[in-house]
């Protein structure tokens, strides 16, 4: 006996086909129920039957990433590449730090981990904060210990995948754009702009691939249209406790910008010494950007 939702198959594909190739669990509830009339489904086909009947007799396929912190899941209608695969399932996400490198052509690296991240949502930290994280014995303290590393991550095959949570800067410096990364199609992916990247791996280094990775970074963003401008403007408004002017100051002199862009960055207060990256070892002191950092860097 041909039931009523096989005799449908040919219009739910139809409407399937039209969506998005990546859906959250919403996104199928709402299209059974919006849509079950029309299909003239039987009354006691419920959404688990309809789901097991899309997954055992369609292209569509059930996807879930079991991140430690909290899971995601959702499905996809046919074959999707795994970087537009996790944007469709993980909300608000965007590519950030190494993987960002890459999609800006700041590095000759193919990194094994894939960076994604949201922000929090709320405000930033308080201005007491503020003034407690800027005193020189926190920041001393802070930067003798190992980085507070993210171990939030999944393993996709050879793939590492680490879903960062960051502070909330209401996305600031996040766009979205066709990327060909070499695959056979152009990837549509959301990520941090060359900018926003730039701070970020001047922030986290340790997910950048290091200090001397995010060094090459600032020098080959000078053939990127990087904005020196717009990123101090940026660096502002994402209001860091850490005086990390000072560790993009000394990168981007490094990489030989202007003096007029590296005035940009002298004119912030430096009342504070700084720190390149975590545990350095044995450093040397760039008192011109108050700054520590590996002595032979």
């Amino acid at each position: 006996m041909v039931t009523r939702i096989q005799i449908a198959k040919p219009d739910i594909v139809q409407l399937f086909e039209t969506m998005p190739p990546v859906l959250t669990n919403s996104d199928v509830r709402v299209a059974f129920q919006e849509h079950r009339e029309f299909w003239r489904l039987a009354k006691n086909m419920t959404l688990k039957g309809f789901v097991a009947f899309m997954l055992e007799k369609t292209n569509l396929s059930e996807v879930r990433f079991d991140f430690p912190q909290r899971p995601v899941s959702g499905f996809v209608w046919g074959e999707v590449p795994l970087l537009e695969l996790l944007l469709g399932v993980v909300q608000h996400s965007f590519y950030s730090h190494y993987t960002a490198m890459r999609i800006h052509g700041l590095t000759e690296q193919v990194p094994k981990t894939v960076y994604l991240s949201r922000e929090k949502k709320g405000t930033s930290a308080s201005d007491t904060e503020h003034r407690e994280a800027f005193e020189q014995a926190a920041i001393d303290a802070a930067f003798s210990r190992p980085p507070r590393a993210s171990q939030n991550e999944v393993t996709v095959g050879d793939i590492r995948v680490l879903l960062l949570t960051g502070a909330p800067h209401d996305e600031d410096g996040v766009t979205r754009g066709s990327v060909n990364l070499g695959d056979d199609r152009s990837l549509k992916l959301r990520f941090t702009r060359l900018e926003r990247t730039l701070i970020d791996i001047s922030v986290r280094p340790f997910y950048a691939g290091g200090i001397a990775e995010v060094a090459k970074a600032f020098e080959n963003a000078k053939a990127k249209g990087l904005s020196v401008n717009s990123m101090a403007a940026m660096l502002k408004r994402m209001s860091y406790a850490y005086p990390y002017h000072q560790a993009i100051g000394f990168y981007l002199e490094r990489a030989g910008y202007k003096p007029s862009q590296l005035d940009l960055f002298r004119r912030i207060p430096m009342e504070r010494d700084f720190y390149l990256a975590h545990q350095m070892g044995n450093t040397r002191y760039v008192k011109d950007w108050r700054l520590h950092v590996p002595e032979t860097f």
